[in-house]
């Protein structure tokens, strides 16, 4: 083969590689934009059936925070007789019932706003617990008495969770 058929193969063959090159680079771009299209719209999708149920989760955390804050819970549950223990165990047994009531909301809301509830229940329950062992506490009124008491010094464990909640349900809305 001769340097002219040589250089003439190369002129027809050069052309075509060129045109190849180019129409795989505008068939890959194609397709990578119609798939994040694709997967944008099936974001979108969710999105739509989603959102209810993130906002849904949010509003029952908060109901869950408001129910547990004790100056509601105590107002809610009188006590039956005197005895503190008692008392204090029915509440950390409602307490425990609302949480194990809302547990399936945690799969909607972010995993610092459901260690916030956790810690704000926790909390909640350590007050009733650590007033209930107080011995200048004699019965269940002095037990109620003593937590709104220590309610009106300082915020209810539960505010702060509530507070993130409803940050955080302002961002994504």
């Amino acid at each position: 083969m001769s340097d002219t058929d040589l250089l003439q193969l190369l002129y027809t063959i050069l052309p075509a590689l060129i045109v190849g090159g180019v129409a795989f680079y505008f068939f890959k771009t194609y397709s990578e934009n119609e798939n994040r299209r694709r997967r944008f719209l099936l974001h979108q999708e969710n999105q739509k059936t989603a959102l209810p149920l993130k906002l849904q989760a949010y509003e029952r955390m908060a109901l869950f925070l408001e129910r547990i804050s004790p100056g509601n819970l105590l107002v809610r549950i009188r006590p039956e007789n005197a005895d503190k223990i008692q008392y204090a165990n029915t509440l950390v047994s409602a307490i425990d019932q609302e949480f194990e009531h809302n547990l399936a909301q945690q799969i909607y809301v972010s995993n610092e706003c459901w260690n916030y509830v956790k810690t704000a229940k926790n909390a909640t329950i350590s007050l009733i617990r650590q007033t209930a062992a107080d011995n200048t506490v004699e019965n269940a009124a002095m037990l109620q008495e003593k937590v709104l008491t220590i309610l009106m010094d300082e915020d209810a464990p539960t505010v702060a969770a509530l507070t993130y909640v409803k940050n955080e349900v302002k961002e994504f809305v």
